[in-house]
């Protein structure tokens, strides 16, 4: 008898443990590919979403092939219309991992770190029994740089890789733990590598997606969350080898918005300074281009993890970016104002068992969107008092194009500028500059001000209304007191 009920007993801890595991399965898993300043025309999922003048403002012919970038995109959804909350590293990244906008954060402004109490998408997996784990950029600890594996975690469990601000090119490591390649000055905080030599060991793009398939390997049999973040395209422009010379033979031609008189530009476009472009540095482009494949590449090593070990179908797998980069449209590099090349982010999504393959979305989203649209497309509980939305019926719903003319809001850190966004127009209203209304359906280069044009007259009032009652509930920072928006 004894030895019946003991069987009976371990019969049902198996039954128990089976059905426990099989939940567990259940769960997507996430991955979150994450880069800095990168331009969404070098992917070529963007570039077939628009015009060919659009498509190649740096001539026909000068592109990248992003084949992996692209899958995730051709077997998911595109999203046409997704922005930076405020297109600079910090703020942006603030929001995208609290649902929050920057000024809630603390975080309105580079360097500045999250308050204590933020509460982050992977807090929430993370008490839902989630394997959590970062690597890569996070800029929202300080000034601490680099800042390895920061104190504060915010859910993520393994932040071993984490560093807090650089843009290093190479990675080594030191009796278990990450420390910078080659040799560091702690006073002027520069690294220096050799990149003709470095190699996929360590140059940091490939040192990441080596130690993300290294951490994927020992949770695959469990839920997991990572989020991995690249700190290319980002400037400097360097690349190692064969990256650095691939498209040596590519000739890029001014964009047409380079050419632009200054006085026909908006004050808050800021040009002047050592990010004006007065003309093109072929060597950075070409290089720039050089990172954009060494990541596609990458990316491919970590969908090919995936199809391996039969992970695809219930992984969700997210291609992003913190902001935009210029590269020479409208006088500048870099970011900081709200032009598509700075504002606009790639963004694909991949879930193969929820999102039909080619969806495309135009429609409005900022990175506040993300953590209650990724919460709510995985049926994981929502965080209280967020400002973006839970946008996950639009990834997931049959529809193979969603249009809708949602107004949301982006902000700048300079404080100098807010505008609302729809997937048509753009209003940005300034302290220091007279309205202006993009509408890139009939002007995609963005030059040409319809604020005053009657045919706009409502729209103008849709958008102008919904920006100010936005910006004032989210306590933006430009109704301080001090400066006072110019209306007409």
């Amino acid at each position: 008898m004894k030895t019946l009920k003991l069987f009976a007993f371990v019969l049902l801890e198996i039954l128990l443990f089976s059905q426990q595991v099989e939940s567990q399965n259940d769960k997507p898993n996430l991955v979150i590919i994450f880069t800095d300043e990168h331009n969404f025309r070098t992917l070529g999922c963007y570039r077939e979403q628009l015009d060919e003048d659009q498509a190649f403002v740096w001539g026909k012919g000068v592109e990248v092939k992003t084949p992996h970038i692209d899958r995730i995109a051709h077997e998911g959804a595109v999203c046409n219309n997704f922005y930076s909350s405020s297109p600079v590293c910090t703020p942006s990244r603030a929001s995208f991992v609290s649902g929050k906008y920057p000024i809630a954060t603390r975080s309105y402004r580079n360097d500045i770190p999250l308050y204590d109490d933020v509460i982050t998408f992977a807090e929430v997996l993370r008490n839902e029994g989630y394997s959590t784990s970062y690597l890569g950029k996070w800029h929202l600890d300080g000034d601490a740089k680099p800042g390895f594996e920061p104190d504060r975690k915010f859910g993520f469990t393994d932040n071993r890789y984490m560093f807090n601000r650089g843009h290093w090119k190479g990675l080594d490591e030191k009796d278990g733990k990450p420390v910078l390649y080659g040799k560091y000055d702690a006073q002027t905080q520069r690294q220096s590598v050799n990149l003709k030599k470095i190699t996929k060991e360590n140059f940091t793009t490939d040192y990441l997606a080596s130690k993300a398939l290294e951490i994927l390997e020992r949770d695959k049999d469990k839920p997991f969350c990572m989020m991995i973040s690249i700190p290319d395209p980002h400037t400097p422009n360097t690349v190692r080898p064969p990256y650095d010379t691939m498209y040596e033979d590519l000739f890029f031609n001014e964009p047409k918005t380079m050419q632009t008189p200054k006085d026909k530009m908006p004050k808050w476009a800021a040009i002047g300074g050592k990010n004006e472009a007065k003309e093109l540095d072929q060597g950075k482009m070409q290089r720039y281009f050089g990172m954009v494949k060494c990541i596609d590449d990458n990316v491919g090593r970590i969908l090919g993890f995936l199809d391996k070990n039969k992970l695809t179908d219930n992984t969700i797998v997210l291609f992003t970016s913190d902001h935009g980069d210029l590269m020479g449209e409208h006088r500048k590099h870099n970011k900081g104002n709200p032009y598509e090349a700075s504002a606009k982010v790639p963004f694909v999504l991949r879930y193969p068992s929820k999102i039909r393959p080619g969806k495309v979305i135009n429609k409005a989203f900022t990175t506040a969107d993300f953590t209650p649209t990724i919460l709510g497309m995985m049926g994981m509980p929502a965080l209280k008092k967020q400002h973006g939305i839970d946008a996950s019926v639009d990834f997931t719903s049959k529809k193979k194009v969603i249009t809708d003319d949602r107004v949301t809001y982006m902000t700048s850190s300079s404080q100098n500028w807010i505008a609302a966004l729809t997937y048509r127009y753009k209003l940005i209203l300034s302290p220091s500059e007279k309205p202006w209304l993009i509408d890139l359906k009939k002007d995609a280069n963005e030059e040409v001000n319809f604020y005053k044009n009657p045919e706009y007259k409502e729209v103008v009032k849709k958008l102008q209304t919904e920006l100010l009652m936005q910006a004032k509930k989210f306590k933006d920072p430009i109704f301080d007191g001090k400066k006072e928006l110019l209306l007409e």
